[in-house]
């Protein structure tokens, strides 16, 4: 199934819910699809900003009321947690409108932001300008370079075959090297 079958299937929920779930790549694809005109330029800001909206409310709620789950502790265990709170620290206005815009911090920040005491409705508003802003930009950079990334897309499919072996062997060293890392890690300890 290809991406353009899903946006005509599925359409605006589609970018709903992968705007939410992975970000910046689904919102880039849906301006290209909103560039092509299989879905409308404004809808689509829309759906990718409601999209990021929700996703990020739903981790700041995690943060504030579920300190003690297991899935926010695994989370604050890592070392983007404390680097998420410490840039919070300094300036929590900016960095609550910013942090969607910085590589790595997009799950983690909420949930740090709902473990401080900065106000739900304060954090509403914050998070509904930034995920607006955030919408806009992204959708817009595949809206118009959607021809350059149609051509280039377009390029690639007559090569997918070898594409995906590409991404496959990708992968396999990946995981060999991020299993290789943990085992390290445990015969250190």
């Amino acid at each position: 199934m290809t991406i353009e079958t899903l946006v005509a299937q599925y359409g605006l929920p589609a970018i709903f819910l992968g705007a939410g779930f992975e970000g910046e790549t689904v919102a880039v694809l849906a301006g290209v699809a909103a560039h092509a005109g299989t879905l409308g330029f404004w809808p689509t800001v829309l759906a990718a900003g409601l999209g990021s909206f929700t996703a990020d409310q739903i981790f700041f709620v995690c943060g504030r009321f579920f300190r003690n789950a297991r899935f926010v502790r695994r989370i604050s265990a890592k070392p983007f947690f404390a680097k998420a709170l410490n840039a919070f620290e300094k300036r929590p206005l900016l960095f609550t409108f910013g942090f969607r815009f910085v590589y790595g911090f997009r799950t983690v920040s909420p949930i740090a932001i709902g473990t401080t005491q900065l106000p739900a409705l304060r954090f509403v508003v914050i998070n509904a300008a930034a995920a607006a802003t955030w919408a806009l930009v992204f959708v817009s950079a595949g809206y118009w370079f959607g021809h350059g990334i149609e051509t280039i897309f377009g390029q690639l499919r007559s090569h997918h075959r070898l594409l995906v072996s590409i991404v496959g062997a990708l992968l396999f060293v990946g995981a060999l090297a991020l299993w290789t890392r943990r085992r390290w890690a445990l015969v250190r300890s």
